[in-house]
């Protein structure tokens, strides 16, 4: 492990588009000097999609709204109950490529699911993370000048049935699932913190809490 700081911020609750904005604008005007951080955020439901997602993916959209976003990957649905951690990660500093990150995105949900009891795998054709063929949590990044945005989500408390309205990640009739549905009683704000810790743990991170009000 090295002193390298993690900065956590917890947003609570915020829109999806001036969050995404924010993200843009930190990884825009950040330096070699400027601290790495984790956001843990929940949404208002929303779907987004990614830069090459594909509109007939999109089934049934009906009142809730879809954003395209500058992400990889295709379509998903985020939503209260979910749980959103968005990397705003240093590559060079971390020691990492974009690939490598992503494993150890989906290695941190496996391993925290495995704390639970609960067996989870990765996908070669299908990133992201999944029980018994049911899709749990979804990955999508961007990289802008070797620093990382956008991040994971995982299903948690949160209502399903939006995710009949798409073909989640482009996959028709992938079916999902919550650490609710397969009986973790964990809260929301203590499985976020768990994630969080794994994440950085991985990453050779030591996590140093924001000033809430500093977003």
């Amino acid at each position: 492990m090295t002193g390298k700081r993690l900065v956590l911020r917890r947003l609570g609750r915020r829109d999806y588009q001036p969050t995404w904005e924010a993200m843009r604008r930190f990884t825009d005007e950040r330096s070699a000097e400027t601290p790495s951080e984790l956001w843990i955020v929940e949404h208002p439901p929303v779907f987004t999609q990614g830069q090459a997602g594909k509109a007939e993916h999109v089934l049934a959209a009906g009142d809730i709204p879809v954003v395209q976003t500058d992400r990889g990957g295709q379509v998903t649905y985020h939503g209260p109950g979910q749980v959103v951690i968005y990397l705003l990660i240093s590559l060079r500093e971390a020691g990492v490529g974009i690939r490598r990150l992503v494993t150890i995105m989906e290695e941190a949900i496996i391993a925290l699911l495995a704390d639970y009891g609960i067996e989870a795998q990765a996908r070669r054709d299908a990133p992201g993370v999944y029980v018994d063929d049911r899709k749990i949590a979804s990955l999508g990044l961007r990289v802008r000048r070797g620093y990382t945005y956008h991040g994971l989500a995982l299903n948690v408390a949160n209502d399903l049935s939006p995710f009949e309205r798409i073909n989640p990640c482009g996959y028709a009739g992938l079916e999902v699932t919550s650490t609710r549905l397969l009986g973790i009683d964990d809260s929301q704000s203590r499985i976020a913190d768990k994630l969080a810790a794994g994440l950085a743990g991985q990453l050779g991170y030591t996590l140093e809490q924001a000033d809430e009000t500093d977003h």
